[in-house]
C-alpha cells in the first residue's frame, strides 16, 4: 500500500525524490512482470504499490497518493488508454506507460491520452528506473539552475508566472500537466528562437540520447489544445518545418 510518509520539515516532495524514496503506483496485469518490477524498483528505494487492473489503480489513487504512475497499456477490462485519460483529467500526476511493442499507433495514442513518457516491453528495470527518476526530477518543484530569474511574462493574452508556475489566458488559469508546463517554459524562455525536437527532448524530458520525437509532437499537440484559439493556426507554439518549434507571437 502506498502511504504518505511523515514529513515534519515539509520537503518530502523534492528531497525524498532525489534520494530515491518516491511512491510508485504500478498498474500491470502480467504477474511475472509486475512482481519483477515491484522487486527491482523497491530495491532502488521506491515505495511500490502494484495492482493488476485499471479499476484497481484508480481506486488506489482515490484512496491514497503516489508520485508517479507506471501504466501498462494492454490491461483487461478498462485499458491503459482510458486509465491514462481519467488520471490526466483529474490532475497532473506523472504517467509513464508501458507498451508491448514499439507500435506507432499505440505510442501516439498513449501520449495523446496524457502520458509523459513510455518504455517498450520487455522492460529493462534500469531503463524504467532512469525514466522514473527523470520524470520526478522534472516535476519535483525545483527550478533548474539554468532558469532565468522568476518573472511574470505577458505574451498577448497569455500570462506565464514563472515564480508561481501558473499560466493563464485572458485572466483565466489554465491547467497544464507538468511536462506541458515545462515545454511551455522552455519555449517561452527564448521567444522567436527555434528549438529542435532533440533539444526539447534533452531539456524537457532529460533524454540525453537520440530520443523519440513523438514525445515532443504529442505534448505540443496537447499544449496547443489548451493555450491556442485555433490549433490549426497556432500563435504561441509555432512549427518550423524541418527544424522544430518556436514560441510566438513574434
Amino acid at each position: 500500500m502506498v502511504t504518505p510518509r511523515h514529513d515534519p520539515l515539509g520537503y518530502f516532495g523534492w528531497n525524498a525524490i532525489v534520494g530515491g524514496m518516491s511512491r510508485v503506483l504500478l498498474i500491470e496485469d502480467h504477474q511475472t512482470v509486475r512482481d519483477g518490477l515491484h522487486l527491482a524498483l523497491s530495491r532502488q528505494g521506491h515505495t511500490v504499490d502494484a495492482v493488476a487492473t485499471g479499476e484497481q489503480g484508480l481506486a488506489r489513487l482515490r484512496a491514497d497518493t503516489a508520485d508517479v504512475v507506471v501504466l501498462d497499456l494492454m490491461l483487461p477490462g478498462m485499458d491503459g488508454f482510458e486509465v491514462c485519460r481519467r488520471i490526466r483529467s483529474s490532475g497532473d500526476l506523472p504517467i509513464i506507460m508501458l507498451t508491448a511493442r514499439n507500435d506507432d499507433m499505440d505510442v501516439v495514442a498513449g501520449l495523446e491520452a496524457g502520458a509523459d513518457d513510455y518504455v517498450v516491453k520487455p522492460v529493462q528495470a534500469r531503463v524504467l528506473e532512469a525514466r522514473i527518476r527523470a520524470v520526478l526530477r522534472r516535476t519535483g518543484g525545483e527550478p533548474r539552475q539554468s532558469d532565468p530569474e522568476p518573472a511574470v511574462e505577458r505574451h498577448g493574452a497569455l500570462t506565464i508566472d514563472r515564480a508561481a508556475l501558473v499560466v493563464s489566458r485572458a485572466g483565466t488559469p489554465i491547467s497544464l500537466a507538468p511536462t506541458e508546463l515545462r515545454l511551455l517554459l522552455e519555449l517561452s524562455g527564448t521567444p522567436g528562437r527555434v528549438l529542435s525536437r532533440q533539444q526539447l527532448l534533452e531539456a524537457v524530458w532529460e533524454h540525453g540520447y537520440l530520443g523519440d520525437s513523438r514525445l515532443v509532437d504529442a505534448c505540443v499537440q496537447r499544449l496547443r489544445a489548451k493555450i491556442e484559439d485555433d490549433t490549426t493556426a497556432p500563435v504561441y507554439v509555432q512549427t518550423v518545418r524541418g527544424f522544430g518549434y518556436r514560441f510566438g507571437p513574434l
